[in-house]
């Protein structure tokens, strides 16, 4: 098993950029797929990106691809998602996630409690 705790979401004007940080505890974190997902009031949780375990393999919502880029370093248990343009529609609660399973798309086991990311026009 595996623990999850987000950090670095804001409040930021449309265009700004933004850093999460998703830092990991438990099981060898090079063992897991890494994903971020958000959801936004009153709509269901969305995928936004994910990596492999080495990083080789990323994928993106998209609606984010050439805007944001998830990264990792396993030396530092910890998964990046950094966000440029930010837009007002990327506002929402950004949760970290995590699997054992190789497939980036589908389910993931494994839950951080969310950072908000709010975007103002």
């Amino acid at each position: 098993q595996v623990q999850l705790v987000e950090s670095g979401g804001g409040l930021v004007q449309a265009g700004d950029s933004l850093r999460l940080s998703c830092a990991a505890s438990g099981r060898t974190f090079s063992s897991y797929v890494m994903g971020w997902f958000r959801q936004a009031p009153g709509k269901e949780r969305e995928f936004v990106a994910g990596i492999s375990q080495n990083g080789d393999n990323t994928m993106y919502k998209i609606s984010v691809k050439g805007r944001f880029t998830i990264s990792r370093d396993n030396a530092k248990d910890t998964v990046y998602l950094q966000m440029n343009s930010l837009k007002p529609e990327d506002t929402a609660v950004y949760y970290c996630a995590a699997k054992s399973r190789s497939v980036l798309a589908g389910s993931y086991d494994y839950w951080g409690q969310g950072t908000q990311v709010t975007v103002s026009s």
